[in-house]
């Protein structure tokens, strides 16, 4: 059994090892950025990926390493995943008020379908297209690496959905700011506008400090609303993307395990029964989990690849963006938000 376990653990430690040293990396430069700009406008998931892809690139990956590299990106990304759950309350829904609640389930399922639609018109694989929509139209990066597993994307499709659409996110988060004096928007609408349309929760915070204080508290609470519908989207992704698997609708086959999970510690945070101890636990692993299968992908990938794939993604993701700041717009008018 001791040789057993040995052989196993030589398999897959050295994989597993090189993309938690690529992910410390990549965590020690966004507190650099931070600590020099005051603002980490890479976060080290961005950093992990550009790191693994960049050795892959130059070097290429040793088949020692291999095994461990694909554990870490799929089996530890499905449990980073699952712990995702327990940071996510069901209690933003009654602060936001039903109407408010209702446009911004409506904004974000019609935008993820039409930026589906629009990455496919461009070229994009439907992988990608799902990815860059699911990014853009609820939380970022972290709706990417959630969505990713179930619709068992490539390495390929997850670097260039994160690395390209993270990009244009730092754009939007300087441009934005205009809109108040440009389209005359109050605090709060302006608010609304910047936790519609901003790609992920960090970038909504940098992008309403600088206005007032009530737009940090409004975007904030609409982006957690927003980060709320990644559990009913990927439960709804893993069954379509089941059902096409499978017509015997099994409902193991239909929806992954660590989506299960996911709703199940969805649904006890919600409940307040888990300690706050065990919740701030399960965030700090689930994003060491995130960035550790962030740098596992990026050693799958080869820069040239995402050349290709690179004027298309920003171009998707850029339409999209303009379709969430038009709805938005057009929700704070119909709701007479003041």
């Amino acid at each position: 059994m001791t040789s057993r376990v040995q052989a196993i653990f030589f398999r897959f430690a050295p994989g597993i090892i090189l993309c938690a040293v690529i992910s410390a990396v990549a965590i020690v430069l966004e507190k650099l950025e931070k600590l020099i700009f005051g603002e980490a406008w890479l976060e080290s998931l961005v950093l992990a990926i550009l790191i693994g892809a960049i050795i892959r690139t130059i070097k290429g990956i040793p088949s020692q390493y291999a095994e461990g590299v694909g554990f870490s990106a799929k089996i530890l990304l499905e449990c980073a995943v699952l712990l995702l759950g327990a940071s996510i309350s069901v209690s933003a829904v009654v602060a936001a008020g039903f109407g408010l609640l209702i446009g911004i389930i409506v904004i974000v399922a019609c935008v993820i379908a039409v930026t589906y639609a629009i990455g496919r018109l461009l070229g994009l694989g439907p992988r990608l297209a799902l990815l860059v929509a699911c990014g853009n139209s609820i939380c970022g990066n972290s709706a990417i690496a959630a969505v990713a597993p179930v619709i068992k994307a490539e390495g390929s499709d997850v670097a260039s959905s994160i690395a390209f659409t993270a990009a244009l996110g730092i754009v939007v988060i300087l441009v934005l700011p205009l809109a108040v004096p440009l389209a005359g928007l109050s605090f709060t609408q302006y608010g609304v506008l910047a936790g519609m349309t901003v790609y992920a929760v960090p970038q909504v915070l940098a992008a309403a400090a600088p206005v007032s204080l009530i737009s940090v508290q409004t975007a904030t609470l609409v982006k957690l609303v927003r980060v709320l519908m990644l559990g009913p989207v990927i439960f709804v992704i893993g069954l379509i993307y089941g059902l096409g698997a499978n017509t015997k609708l099994k409902f193991g086959k239909m929806v992954p395990w660590f989506i299960i999970g996911f709703v199940i510690l969805l649904l006890a945070n919600s409940c307040n029964i888990i300690p706050q101890l065990a919740l701030d636990t399960m965030a700090f692993v689930a994003k060491i989990l995130t960035v550790i299968s962030m740098a596992a992908l990026g050693l799958g990938v080869d820069i040239k690849a995402l050349k290709k794939s690179g004027p298309r993604v920003v171009l998707t993701a850029f339409i999209s963006i303009i379709i969430l700041a038009t709805a938005s717009l057009t929700m704070i008018s119909l709701l007479h938000l003041s």
